[in-house]
């Protein structure tokens, strides 16, 4: 899958230097921990059967949890659904 050029030059018009990129609250770090908190929420839809506030399912999955994770980036706080 190949990300389209459009949407890499629409994340990045606001970035200017490198730390902006790679710094602590640069775009790299942005798009991981986004990156991570989507697939969890799409892994506990799968594993449930059923998408967040769903009609008629009596757990309606609001909240979350804040982690810290470690990673190749540093240091990183996710909300992890519950």
């Amino acid at each position: 899958m190949n990300i389209r050029k459009e949407i890499l030059d629409e994340l990045l018009q606001e970035y200017k230097t490198p730390p902006d990129l790679f710094g602590e609250g640069g775009i790299l770090k942005q798009l991981t921990t986004a990156l991570v908190e989507r697939a969890l929420e799409a892994e506990l839809s799968t594993h449930l059967g059923y998408g967040k506030h769903a009609e008629g399912q009596s757990n309606s999955r609001n909240g979350y949890s804040p982690k810290t994770v470690q990673g190749d980036l540093g240091v990183a706080e996710i909300a992890v659904p519950p």
